[in-house]
Formats: C-alpha cells, sequence, structure tokens
C-alpha cells in the first residue's frame, strides 16, 4: 500500500482531543462542543450540513432544527445522503431535492453525487462551509464515509470549507480489523483502501482521507469529542441510538454488521426484511447442520442459534428459510469479521446450494478477489484471515498518524 502523508490545511483548538480525563467523564459530541462554543467555528459564514436522522442532540432534537432556530448560525442548507436526510427512502434510495417543511431550508440530494458534480451542488446552494454530521457504524462498506469523502472531494474543487463533527464509532477504536481495500475494487462501498473495520470515528477518518487521500486537500476543521475513548461502546455514550439507515435498528446490529454484511455477497439472506436484520442468516435448504458447524469451530465471544424466519421483503420474501441467529455473548472478545468469514465457510461447507452472486459483489464488500477464491479453494476461516494479514498490518501503521483519541 502506498499512501502519501500530508498535513492538514487547517485547524482549530476544537480539532485537538485533549487529554484523557482523570475521572470518567460523559463523551461530549463534536456537536455539543460546537455549540457550547457558541458556534465560533461557524461565525460569518454561510453554513450547509450534511447529516441525517443520526444527527441528533442528548436530547434526541434535531441539530439542523437546533441551529436554524440560533441566529449566531447562518444555516441556509441541508444536503440529504443515502435514506435521505429525514431518513425516509430505503437502501439504494434518497429524498431528492425539496424545500425542508420544518424548517424551510433548502434540501438538496448528494446521493451518488460525486467530484464536479457534488461540487456544482455545494456551488449553487451559495454554501461558504459544508458541515458533516453523521453516526456511522464502524465498516468499510457502510456509505456515510463515502458520502464524507465525497463531500471532502466536492468542497476542495469548490473551495469550500470542511467541518467535521465527531461523534462515537459505536463499535469501539480499539482497532483495524479484516481486509483493507484493493484499489481496483473501489465503489460507493469502499473508495479507498481501509480496513473492513476500521476502528477510527469520522472526524478520525476525515483526518486519514485528506491527509493520505484526496488529490487536493480541503480546508478542514474537526471538532473532536471529550471524555471517549477507544475502548468504550456506544451504551457508554449515553447518546440516543438513531438508525442510521432503515436496517440498522440497534447498536447489536452495528456489532455484527462488518462481518455480516458479507451475506450481501451470496445467494443467502442477510436477515433484511426481519426484525434482527444482519444478526439472522439464512436460505431454503439450510437447516440445524449449518449453527452446529459454526459453533464446533469455538469462535470467541459467540454462540449460533438454529433459527427459521421469513423475510418481509428483500430475498426470500414471504418464504421460510433456515439459517443462523448470531448471539453475541462476550463484545470484548468477538471478532465481527473473522466471525462473518467462518459463517461463509460453514455455510459452503454444509449446504450445496451455496452461490456468490454472479456479478462477485463479494469481492467488492471484501475489497479484493481474496475472500472468495480462498473459499473456493478450501480454505478455513484462519487461512483466509491469514491472506490478509500484511495489508491490515501496513494500514494500521497509517491509521495511527490520524487518531485522536486514546
Amino acid at each position: 500500500m502506498h499512501l502519501s502523508r500530508r498535513s492538514l490545511l487547517a485547524s482549530t483548538s476544537l480539532a485537538a482531543a485533549p487529554a484523557a480525563p482523570r475521572h470518567r467523564e460523559r463523551p461530549r459530541t463534536g456537536f455539543e462542543r460546537l455549540a457550547a462554543d457558541g458556534y465560533a467555528l461557524l461565525a460569518g459564514q454561510k453554513v450547509g450540513v450534511v447529516t441525517n436522522p443520526t444527527g441528533v442532540t442528548r436530547a434526541a432534537e434535531h441539530i439542523v432544527d437546533v441551529m436554524h432556530r440560533d441566529p449566531r448560525v447562518g444555516l441556509t442548507a441541508v444536503f440529504g445522503p443515502e435514506h435521505g436526510f429525514r431518513g425516509t427512502a430505503q437502501a439504494g434510495g434518497s429524498e431528492g431535492r425539496y424545500d425542508d417543511p420544518a424548517t424551510g431550508l433548502p434540501v438538496y440530494d448528494t446521493y451518488l453525487k460525486s467530484g464536479r458534480a457534488l461540487a456544482d451542488v455545494f456551488t449553487a446552494s451559495g454554501v461558504d462551509t459544508v458541515v458533516f454530521d453523521i453516526q456511522d457504524v464502524g465498516a468499510r462498506f457502510y456509505t456515510y464515509i463515502w458520502t464524507l469523502y465525497d463531500c471532502m472531494e466536492a468542497a476542495a474543487l469548490a473551495g469550500l470549507r470542511c467541518v467535521v463533527l465527531d461523534r462515537p464509532n459505536p463499535v469501539t477504536g480499539r482497532a483495524a480489523t479484516g481486509p483493507v481495500l484493493h484499489r481496483e475494487f473501489a465503489t460507493f462501498v469502499g473508495r479507498q483502501p481501509i480496513a473492513q473495520s476500521h476502528g477510527m470515528t469520522v472526524a478520525e477518518l476525515a483526518r486519514l482521507f485528506n491527509g493520505a487521500f484526496l488529490s487536493a486537500a480541503v480546508e478542514l476543521d474537526v471538532v473532536a469529542m471529550t471524555g471517549w475513548r477507544r475502548t468504550q461502546w456506544y451504551d457508554a455514550a449515553g447518546l440516543p441510538w438513531v438508525p442510521p439507515s432503515p436496517n440498522m435498528p440497534t447498536p447489536d446490529t452495528a456489532l455484527v454488521y462488518s462481518g455480516t454484511c458479507l451475506f450481501e455477497g451470496t445467494n443467502l439472506s442477510e436477515g433484511r426484511g426481519t426484525t434482527r436484520p444482519f444478526e439472522l442468516l439464512g436460505a431454503e435448504g439450510l437447516d440445524g447442520r449449518w449453527a452446529a458447524a459454526a459453533n464446533a469451530l469455538g469462535l470467541p465471544g459467540v454462540r449460533f442459534r438454529e433459527a427459521y424466519f421469513a423475510p418481509t421483503f428483500s430475498k426470500f420474501q414471504g418464504r421460510t428459510v433456515g439459517g443462523v441467529q448470531i448471539h453475541v455473548q462476550d463484545r470484548d472478545a468477538y471478532d465481527p469479521v473473522r466471525t462473518g468469514v467462518a459463517l461463509l465457510v460453514t455455510a459452503r461447507r454444509v449446504w450445496n446450494g451455496f452461490a456468490w452472486r454472479a456479478d462477485h459483489w463479494i469481492d467488492k464488500l471484501t475489497g479484493s478477489t481474496w475472500v472468495r477464491t480462498a473459499i473456493d479453494a478450501g480454505a478455513g476461516p484462519d487461512e483466509v484471515v491469514a491472506g490478509w494479514q500484511a495489508e491490515l498490518d501496513a494500514f494500521r501503521r497509517v491509521r495511527r498518524e490520524y487518531l485522536l483519541y486514546r
């Protein structure tokens, strides 16, 4: 992996993470710190906010509504990503261009826009500063981090400034795990070579994007959290959980997602259309042999229950399928990516109906052909994981330069 290193063009006192607290401090988000500082970072600017329903305060009020009624903020536009600003669209959809009924603000659609096309949207909106505040879930293929990347790139093209408001990584920031994307497999579920479970916050990712990946750096300010530690899970933050997308209903979903989303690249259901997406997996013809084979591996922190379910939409809509439910028993010991690979391996071994999607979407999700071809060749989970270790170690070294928290 060859990554350039470039320092940020701009920083503020809010960007630096403070020293670790001497006592247990409740984490404060980037928005909380921005507001507490009287929005000084945005003074005199026409501001546009890239956000979705997760951009809420501790009182579960949307930051756009809060900023709109505050005369200290020149909020003039909102930019909606996949699923939309108010979250009315399903996967692969957006809300389009409209005026927000609650505030009257113009809402612009960013979904599937990048480069010059997105820069033109920013220019047309008339903003000076683009603020980003969206809750991530810690997985490379969750598209909001690439919305951040695209917005940073477009802001640089349009000569605008970016301000990124940080929020916790809900599955901790302890370590990066999983395969690293190869650039020839870049899509909207992975633009640049980062690990499948990156172990970073959005502000840290913004620093990484600006320092290592963008062709032209953007004027960037990040507002770091206070009181957050890399070992903390989402429930330690005391923040309301708002589903970042329709199939991410709980932090438990986020915990398994970076591994079980790989089933989107197969003919098995990844649990969409159930109340436990990405925790329930299955297909017609699967039975209890799969759970038994997965449990026999003795994976740390997790057990698998034989399960049957009928998705209400997506794969196998209205049909009963058999499979497994994932029960995480020790989230500190649990490795979601290794578990996801182990489930792929065992599903293929116990069910002769197993197949990859014909378009090899699994290669886009994992970032290369390695996982698919290794499993097809009969490799076990440990051998598959070992195959990406050198690239992961290289990414971890680069990642370390951009971390804000201990």
